[in-house]
């Protein structure tokens, strides 16, 4: 006990878990009467460890669940790079690396778990990870500069994680798994071939059933006998001749609990490792407690981040007297990997006596569920998803609440076009979010408590906040709950406009509107904000096909749409010609080729079978376009919220599958739709035969050639939450394609919220695809005449903004670093060099000083500003 008046709780480690306790401790009140530090092995505070690929996406900040590194309760102290070597349960003591001796009344142990790796000889060669810190990522990201082929070890959850983070960073990835199958506990055989068919066709080689022998030392031939520089260069498989030749090579084979500290200081551990502990988390010692992955409930550990939160949250209420349990957890899981929806829930397996099985399969759109029901018939015990997981929301809970199946339990995952899509009522017990154990009861309590939204009922309840797999559900219960009381959902554009973009789009259609002021003075408050600007900004280029620089409009524009180009880390810009369906001429080519050599530019292949060039000085951006337009190129709006690119395969002009001319198709597509200023920016792609080279079914429209036509698909993207399309209309005639298009296009660019992307559109209408495929197809509405001439407008009225800004010297003055020195260029604009080529130098991005001179470039000026100085 200690002689102070109040105690203190020691926490070793600050993962997700940890960090959870802490934030349980100060809600509950635990700091009222007890002081926390909290001691973190690692440099940073906690951070999203369940999104850590997302890392070569948003950095580490984003990731961060305490950016500050200071928590806002003062009794909370929180030390980083501080480990602790030792336990001493009987003086209540715990000793740090650099020998400081802590006292605690209570110690609670976070200390999560360490990536297992299997004893390979050659583990310990350069160029070998574990996957599991920021502080590998790093490490990973900068041996992928110079690889060129690397191999994960490990085709479970974290595996394909690993695989997805050396893809994502360009190096030709191998997967191996010593189990027959991918994802082995969560998915079936079945599941694990879908899976594995997704996973190759994005380029990655999956190599399942085969055992890792040793990783073998690349030789420097300095010599006749060899001088090993002690980096891996191959992998050695078991019973296979030839070794696999690898840059590079991450373990990610599974986790083992670290329960060194517990051991050594006696604490009794599960057979299978981990800390034993009972149904409160206490450990065989009364004052010390383990939590999450380091913990062994029952002596079984859980590699989730949801049953670490459920024993955070439970030691919190047991160290003020509480009475919670931990008496199991739902292992359900539903993430994407490689942009492949899968997910897992409740008996995967069948592993229940008398159990029966419903399964679907579509090979072709590379879809497998299956559901494991009782043997009546009436429940549903468990599933797996892979390809298609927007079930999940619903079947999970309906496994933990035990609510009886419908009738036809086929209809729960059968696509909407073949009779599926039944509808379930969850109970108010049922559990939405696994990961924050939240019901439907308690986010409808929370709406009944003054949420207004999903977004605050997120905040309030932490559904969706974890792995975010529930976020769906969680909006649609908070929309239906609104329905269900009379109330409707606040979907204002901003504080400044009551309406929809919907809405808006169709006053400024109606009354005519040609500018902003137009339109915020009938309509709207105030002045605007950076969310109504740009969407107005959108809206009046979907309808006017104004040049986006023209001056009542240039106000409105973010820094890409100012200055048509993308800006760069460093303040540099890239241009991007149109390259229709990726085919370009010799002449074509060498322009580009001259022109950045002539600019000292970065070029690089793109994804849309374009070639961006990078690095350009805004200054120089009319001097460049000059010379592309003069070749025959225009803007490739790789700036704008509008079509970039309709990608293609060589088709039947020279490939012995394709049946169709994809090429031609594509080429036309994008020469229609270019410029099309939209909510969201737009992809396409067309593939000459169902083999779908072009990976057309990841883009927002895509077309897959046919013996009797085109089949197409709608709603699919890449990005920060990846969809796949979904048939809109098949076998069709070039012309019925080109109109359906048209249609679905534009009903699009009036409906659709600001930023939302197709396949979040689609998601928001009543109906889903049904009710787009009835607008478009069906044209129930009467719209189909009025979206394609609208269309038809567009098309008509298109002009390239790069050609028309050369000609127009007043938008030509916009061009110069500083307005009062045009001469200058930017001095924080730098470069260094990689691999024959400019890249932004570190530093490059550090404000400019706003002296004599003001840097355009920066954009550290206001409009009006600017009209003064010139």
């Amino acid at each position: 006990m200690s002689p102070h008046l109040r105690k203190k709780v020691v926490v070793v480690g600050h993962g997700m878990v940890g960090h959870r306790f802490v934030t349980a401790a100060i809600e509950r009140g635990l700091t009222e009467t007890h002081d926390i530090v909290v001691l973190g092995e690692e440099p940073r505070p906690a951070y999203d460890r369940v999104a850590l690929t997302s890392f070569f996406e948003v950095g580490a900040e984003a990731l961060s669940f305490l950016p500050s590194g200071v928590y806002e309760d003062p009794r909370v102290t929180l030390r980083t790079s501080t480990s602790v070597i030792e336990i001493d349960p009987a003086a209540q003591t715990v000793m740090l690396a650099d020998g400081e001796e802590m006292a605690y009344d209570e110690l609670v142990l976070a200390t999560g778990a360490a990536p297992f790796v299997p004893p390979v000889p050659g583990a310990e060669l350069g160029n070998v990870f574990v996957y599991r810190t920021i502080e590998d990522l790093e490490a990973i990201r900068e041996a992928a500069k110079t690889a060129r082929a690397g191999a994960v070890i490990g085709g479970g959850l974290l595996g394909l994680e690993a695989a997805n983070a050396l893809h994502q960073l360009g190096v030709e990835t191998h997967v191996v798994e010593l189990a027959p199958r991918l994802m082995a506990v969560q998915v079936d055989d079945a599941g694990g071939n879908t899976l594995k068919r997704h996973i190759e066709k994005l380029g990655l080689t999956v190599h399942t059933g085969v055992m890792t022998e040793s990783a073998l030392p690349s030789v420097v031939d300095e010599d006749e006998s060899g001088v090993r520089d002690g980096r891996v260069s191959a992998l050695k498989f078991k019973d296979v001749e030839e070794p696999l030749p690898v840059d590079m090579i991450v373990f990610s084979a599974g986790i083992r609990p670290r329960d060194a500290l517990a051991r050594a200081a006696g604490l009794d551990l599960a057979e299978r490792g981990g800390v034993l502990v009972d149904e409160q988390c206490r450990s065989s010692d009364p004052h010390v407690w383990a939590v999450g992955e380091c913990a062994a409930p029952g002596g079984k550990m859980y590699g989730l981040v949801a049953p670490g939160y459920d024993m955070a949250e439970v030691v919190a209420d047991a160290l003020l007297g509480g009475k919670g349990t931990f008496t199991g957890a739902d292992m359900s899981t539903k993430l994407k990997l490689l942009g492949v929806d899968v997910a897992s829930f409740g008996d995967a397996h069948g592993t229940t006596d008398e159990c029966l099985e419903l399964t679907y399969s579509d090979a072709v759109a590379g879809v497998y569920k299956k559901l494991v029901i009782s043997e009546d018939g009436t429940r549903l015990l468990g599933g797996v998803l892979v390809g298609d997981a927007s079930a999940y929301g619903l079947l999970r809970p309906m496994v933990a609440s035990g609510i009886p199946l419908p009738d036809n339990p086929e209809e729960l995952i059968l696509p909407a076009s073949s009779g599926g899509g039944a509808s379930v009522q969850l109970p108010p017990e049922a559990q939405v979010c696994s990961c924050n154990n939240v019901t439907r009861g308690d986010i409808e309590a929370a709406v009944d408590n003054g949420c207004e939204s999903a977004a605050e009922v997120t905040k309030t309840t932490k559904a969706g906040s974890t792995c975010g797999s529930c976020k769906v559900q969680v909006k649609k219960i908070v929309e239906d709950y609104f329905t269900a009381q009379g109330r409707t959902v606040d979907l204002s554009l901003c504080e400044h406009f009551t309406m929809t973009r919907a809405e808006l789009f169709d006053v400024v259609l109606i009354h005519g509107y040609t500018t902003f002021d137009q339109i915020i003075e009938a309509h709207g408050t105030g002045r605007g904000c950076d969310i109504c600007k740009p969407a107005v900004a959108s809206i009046l280029a979907s309808q006017l096909n104004g040049h986006v620089l023209a001056k009542e409009n240039r106000k409105l524009q973010d820094t890409n749409d100012a200055y048509l180009a993308n800006l760069q880390k460093n303040g540099s810009y890239s241009v991007v010609p149109r390259i229709p369906g990726g085919e370009i001429t010799p002449e074509g080519l060498i322009v580009i080729g001259e022109v950045a050599r002539e600019f000292g530019l970065y070029t690089k292949i793109t994804g849309g079978q374009r070639i961006d060039m990078f690095g350009a000085r805004m200054e120089d951006l009319p001097a460049i376009w000059k010379r592309l337009v003069d070749a025959g190129f225009e803007s490739g709006h790789a700036y704008g919220k509008s079509l970039r690119t309709v990608k293609s395969c060589v088709g039947s002009t020279w490939c012995r599958y394709g049946v169709q001319d994809s090429v031609g198709l594509a080429i036309m597509l994008e020469t229609r739709y270019r410029g099309l200023r939209s909510p969201h920016k737009l992809k396409g792609g067309v593939s000459g035969c169902a083999r779908e080279c072009a990976e057309a079914r990841g883009k927002d429209f895509g077309v897959i050639a046919t013996e009797k036509g085109w089949n197409l698909y709608v709603g699919g993207n890449g990005g920060a939450v990846p969809a796949h399309a979904q048939m809109l209309a098949g076998d069709l005639s070039t012309e019925e394609l080109v109109r359906y298009l048209d249609r679905f296009l534009m009903y699009y660019v009036r409906t659709a919220d600001r930023l939302q992307r197709t396949s979040t559109w689609i998601d928001s209408l009543d109906g889903g695809l049904d009710r787009v495929r009835e607008v478009v197809v069906d044209d129930v509405l009467g719209l189909g005449t009025e979206l394609e001439a609208a269309m038809t407008a567009h098309v008509d009225g298109y002009f390239d903004e790069w050609k028309a800004t050369l000609e127009d010297p007043e938008k030509l003055r916009r061009f110069v670093s500083f307005v009062n020195a045009p001469e200058i260029p930017d001095p924080n604009i730098s470069f260094g060099s990689t691999r024959g080529q400019i890249v932004p130098e570190a530093g490059g991005t550090e404000p400019v000083s706003l002296g004599a001179s003001i840097p355009v470039g920066r954009h550290a000026f206001n409009e009006q500003s600017l009209e003064e100085s010139r």
